[in-house]
C-alpha cells in the first residue's frame, strides 16, 4: 500500500508531526529509527506482494519462489527514551494486515495456554504427534506476519525453556518481530536458572532481527510529571485516612464489597470494588502467590485502582518486588489509574544495589512517574496493548490448571 503523501502513514511523518506539535521534542536518533522502522514496512509491503504474485504464479503450473526472509528489529535502551511511543506509532503505520502488538509478558501468557491446550489435544487423542509447542508456533503464525513486542525481557524459567522452539518455527514460518527492552540482547535472562540453555535463543534472534540502541540521554517521562495527588506518603495514620477519604470521594461512598475473577480454573480476590474501581493493600497483590497474567486480568477489569501501604523493598523482599514490577507493567499497559500510599517516592522503594530487579525497578520508577501526569490522567482505561493476549486465555476452558503447571510443562517439553 503506498504511503500518503502528506506522511501520515509513515513513521517518519507521525514523528515530525509531534514535534511539529511541540508534544515532544526532536531527538536525532528517535528520528534514525523512525527512519529505520519505515524501511521494515516498505520491506514487508514488498515481500507480501511478491508473495502473492508467487500464490497466482504457482496456479498458473510455474514454480512459486520462497518468501524473502526478512530481519525483523530489536530496539535496547534505557528506560522512557521513547522505544515504546515509537513502536507504537509503527504498528499502527505498518501496512501488513496479520499484525499483532503485545506486551512480552501478555504474550508468554497466551502462549503457554496454547501449548496447555495443544498438550490436552494430544493427550485425548485429538491431536497426533508429541510435541505442543509446533502446532501452537504453526498457529501464531498463521495469525501474525508481524510481531511486535513491548518489554522484551525474560525472567521466568517456564517462558525461556519454550523460547528457543518456538521462534525457531515461528521465523521458519516467516513471522517478523519487532521488539523493545531495556537490555541487550546478550543480557537476556542474566543470571536465570540454566541460562546456558537459553543462550542458543540468543543466537536465533541475533540471526533475525537488527540491532539499534536508543542512547538519548534524557528519561522524557521524567518531565511530565506534574505533582499530581495520587502518590500519598509517608506510611502512618494521617496518610490512611487520607487514602480513606479519596477513596470514598472516588466511589461516591457506594458500597464496595469483595469480587473475585475467574482465571484459569481458580479466582483472583479484589478485596474491595466499585464501579470500575478497585482497592488493596500491598499485601494483596505482592505478597501473594500471583503472576503477571492475574495483573493484567485486574488491568483489564478495573480503571482505577488503590494500592496501599507500599514499603521499601530490598534483597530480602526480592519475591515482592518482583510483583510490583509486573504489576506496574500491566497496570500502565492497560492505562490504568493509580492512587498509592507508600514509604518513599517510587526512586526510593527498591533499596538493593544488585541483581536483575535494580536494573528492572528503573523502569518501575519511570513509569510510576508518568502514572502521575495528567497526560497520562486524560488516556482512555484500555488502550494499551496488556489487554490483547488475555482475550484468548478467557475465551478457553482451563478449570484444573494448577498455577504452577506452566513451569513443570516447560521442564516436560
Amino acid at each position: 500500500m503506498p504511503q500518503s503523501e502528506d506522511g501520515t502513514r509513515t513513521v517518519v511523518g507521525r514523528y515530525r508531526a509531534l514535534v511539529s506539535a511541540r508534544t515532544i521534542a526532536f531527538d536525532p536518533l528517535q528520528a534514525e529509527l523512525a527512519r529505520r522502522l519505515d524501511d521494515l514496512d516498505q520491506a514487508l509491503a514488498r515481500s507480501d506482494l511478491a508473495a502473492k504474485g508467487s500464490a497466482l504464479g504457482w496456479l498458473f503450473g510455474r514454480r512459486a519462489p520462497q518468501r524473502e526472509t526478512l530481519r525483523g528489529l530489536y530496539v535496547h535502551g534505557a528506560v522512557g527514551r521513547g522505544k515504546t511511543m515509537l513502536m507504537d506509532l509503527f504498528f499502527e503505520c505498518a501496512t501488513v494486515t496479520r499484525k499483532r502488538r503485545a506486551h512480552f509478558h501478555a504474550f508468554m501468557a497466551d502462549t503457554q495456554d496454547r501449548i496447555h491446550r495443544t498438550r490436552r489435544a494430544i493427550l485425548d487423542g485429538r491431536l497426533k504427534g508429541d510435541d505442543p509447542i509446533a502446532p501452537v508456533a504453526e498457529e501464531i503464525a498463521a495469525e501474525t506476519r508481524l510481531l511486535c513486542f513491548d518489554e522484551f525481557a525474560v525472567y521466568d524459567i517456564a517462558d525461556a525453556m519454550i523460547l528457543g522452539r518456538l521462534f525457531q518455527k515461528l521465523f521458519e514460518l516467516g513471522t517478523v518481530v519487532v521488539a523493545t527492552s531495556n537490555v541487550a540482547p546478550q543480557r537476556l535472562y542474566w543470571d536465570g536458572l540454566n541460562r546456558a540453555l537459553f543462550l542458543p535463543f540468543i543466537d536465533l534472534l541475533g540471526r533475525h532481527v537488527d540491532v539499534f540502541e536508543l542512547l538519548s540521554p534524557n528519561d522524557y517521562r521524567l518531565t511530565k510529571t506534574d505533582g499530581d495527588e495520587v502518590w500519598r506518603m509517608p506510611l502512618g495514620p494521617v496518610t490512611d485516612a487520607a487514602m480513606e477519604e479519596e477513596w470514598f470521594r472516588i466511589t461516591g461512598h457506594r458500597p464496595a464489597p469483595p469480587e473475585a475473577i475467574p482465571f484459569r480454573g481458580r479466582t483472583i480476590e479484589i478485596p474491595a470494588a466499585a464501579d470500575g474501581r478497585a482497592r488493596f493493600r500491598f499485601h494483596d497483590l505482592c505478597e501473594k502467590p500471583l503472576a503477571a497474567a492475574d495483573f493484567v486480568q485486574i488491568a483489564r477489569r478495573y480503571h482505577t485502582v488503590m494500592i496501599e501501604n507500599v514499603p521499601t523493598l530490598g534483597p530480602d523482599r526480592r519475591n515482592a518486588a518482583k510483583r510490583l514490577i509486573n504489576l506496574v507493567d500491566a497496570l500502565y499497559d492497560c492505562r490504568v489509574k493509580i492512587v498509592v500510599s507508600a514509604a518513599a517516592e517510587p526512586g526510593a522503594l527498591w533499596t538493593g544495589t544488585d541483581g536483575p530487579e535494580s536494573f528492572e525497578f528503573a523502569r518501575t520508577v519511570s513509569r510510576l512517574t508518568e502514572m502521575r501526569s495528567r497526560e497520562y490522567a486524560g488516556e482512555p482505561h484500555g488502550t494499551g496493548e496488556g489487554s490483547l493476549a488475555q482475550d484468548r486465555l478467557e475465551a478457553h476452558d482451563a478449570a484444573d490448571e494448577d498455577p504452577d503447571d506452566a513451569v513443570r510443562q516447560a521442564s516436560d517439553t
